[in-house]
């Protein structure tokens, strides 16, 4: 009876070690991961998010749980993907992969979750932050600022093409930095005595008519603005570009890479490990609020001469010593 008893006690207490093991273990805390952009578009900075997280301690499986979601370029899905996230039961809020991230994302989640962004836009523009220095209480992150390079980029295309009447501007209506884009791109045009045709598209299906829309006006020049939808779209833009033989320039990290003519922006790769720093030094209890906004401190300037090749285009000797890379 005695060793019966034993047995049954010895059964009794193992049965019980594992859950008592488990609820000593601590709950690992989790990060809401939110892009713009596709999943597959997201490869490299969410790969540049770890390597930021990794530098600060935390490493994705073993002290830290990533939930990310994706919105595919489509602006109009991001309140749904936030309050998704929020129903997590996060440590903290991450908005990545274009500027509507944070700006549809921020009215859902509460002002008890921290939120780290890395956006194109001005921050304080767009009512964001209350300041680069002095963020606010929950909310900080990195502005990379290529949505405001509009100008610049249509003094590149005055560079490559001199005498060209007309200009085009492809931007996304939805994108919160539409407005200003185009003020500033017309202003440029004004200003250099070009003629700018803005067209619109705000979902993969307008690209096309777009496209047309260039070309029934003979134009041979584009600015393709810096946002999520163009991203996710590249190869329907550069395979259109190629099409109607236009010279494309933007803003975006990879265009020139990718197939485009020229891309002068700065490193959205070493803005989203950043991203991953301050998200990692949030998880070990500084405050958003005592983290000033990151800026860019270099902008590159990249061309391919691949595709201007194709195009049968001569790029300006002096357009080439400024290059940081040229594609040959």
């Amino acid at each position: 009876m005695q060793r019966r008893a034993f047995i049954t006690l010895f059964g009794c207490a193992a049965a019980t070690w594992p859950l008592a093991a488990w609820a000593q273990q601590p709950t690992m805390p989790v990060i809401g991961y939110l892009s713009q952009r596709s999943q597959a578009d997201s490869l490299n900075i969410l790969a540049a998010f770890r390597e930021g997280l990794k530098e600060v301690g935390y490493v994705e499986g073993q002290n830290v749980v990533i939930e990310a979601r994706y919105a595919e370029g489509e602006f109009d899905r991001l309140p749904a993907l936030a309050s998704d996230l929020v129903r997590r039961g996060l440590s903290v809020f991450v908005a990545t992969g274009g500027t509507g991230s944070v700006i549809k994302a921020k009215p859902f989640v509460p002002r008890t979750i921290p939120i780290v962004f890395a956006m194109g836009g001005d921050p304080v523009r767009l009512g964001v932050v209350a300041s680069l220095a002095h963020p606010g209480d929950n909310i900080t992150g990195v502005s990379f600022l290529i949505n405001e390079l509009a100008a610049k980029e249509i003094e590149l295309l005055h560079e490559l093409v001199p005498k060209a009447a007309v200009i085009g501007f492809l931007a996304n209506p939805s994108d919160p930095n539409y407005g200003p884009d185009t003020k500033g791109a017309q202003a440029a045009a004004d200003a250099l005595g070009h003629k700018l045709v803005v067209v619109k598209a705000s979902t993969q299906s307008e690209i096309d008519p777009a496209f047309v829309a260039l070309a029934q006006q003979h134009i041979s020049a584009l600015f393709v603005n810096a946002d999520p939808l163009f991203t996710v779209s590249g190869p329907k833009i550069f395979a259109l570009a190629a099409r109607h033989a236009m010279l494309t320039v933007s803003s975006l990290e990879g265009f020139a890479t990718n197939g485009g003519l020229i891309s002068y922006g700065s490193s959205i790769n070493d803005a989203n490990r950043q991203l991953g720093v301050y998200t990692g030094r949030i998880l070990k209890g500084t405050r958003p609020g005592d983290l000033p906004v990151v800026q860019p401190t270099k902008l590159q300037l990249v061309i391919n001469l691949k595709t201007a090749k194709v195009l049968g285009l001569t790029v300006p000797p002096s357009l080439l010593a400024r290059a940081d890379e040229v594609i040959e």
